[in-house]
């Protein structure tokens, strides 16, 4: 049986995206980040997103039904720590600038993309809980470097803006 530090250590070695999943419920905006996301296909447009079921917000996502993944860009490494600590939900809508598209899922104005989705199905794994979540609306914006993770820092991808000229 593999352990669970060894499949955790072998797991930093897949380099993933850094993303905000946020939601909106009647105690106002929730989020987490991520990298536990992947497109499931493009017709109908669908993300797997996965949670860990102790998260203070897992609550939340499960009674809005609604979710917005926000795919970071290289200047949001503090932005994705912030989403990732134990500070309240308040306190971490205070970093950024957001807005809302379809489902009123909070929005990151300068996210290199945001996927506005609605949480059609929902099944729980382990210690995860995984959303189907088609989407319903994209917000795609001018940036060429994105923040991803991989063994266990952080790391930008993509063209410096010198480099397009």
């Amino acid at each position: 049986m593999i352990q669970a530090n060894a499949y955790r250590d072998a797991m930093s070695y897949l380099t993933s995206a850094v993303n905000i999943v946020t939601t909106s419920s009647a105690s106002g905006y929730h989020g987490f980040t991520a990298s536990a996301v992947c497109s499931v296909t493009d017709t109908p447009p669908t993300l797997l997103v996965c949670m860990n079921k102790s998260s203070r917000s897992h609550v939340h996502f499960l009674e809005s039904k609604i979710l917005a993944v926000n795919v970071l860009a290289i200047q949001h490494e503090k932005i994705s720590n912030v989403f990732a600590s134990k500070l309240d939900s308040i306190e971490r809508f205070k970093y950024g600038k957001w807005t809302k598209l379809e489902t009123g899922a909070p929005i990151l104005n300068d996210a290199l993309v945001s996927f506005d989705c609605y949480i059609d199905k929902i099944q729980e794994i382990g210690t995860h809980t995984v959303f189907i979540c088609p989407i319903i609306a994209i917000n795609k914006n001018q940036q060429h470097q994105g923040l991803v993770y991989f063994n266990r820092n952080y790391h930008s991808v993509g063209q410096h803006e010198e480099m397009l000229l």
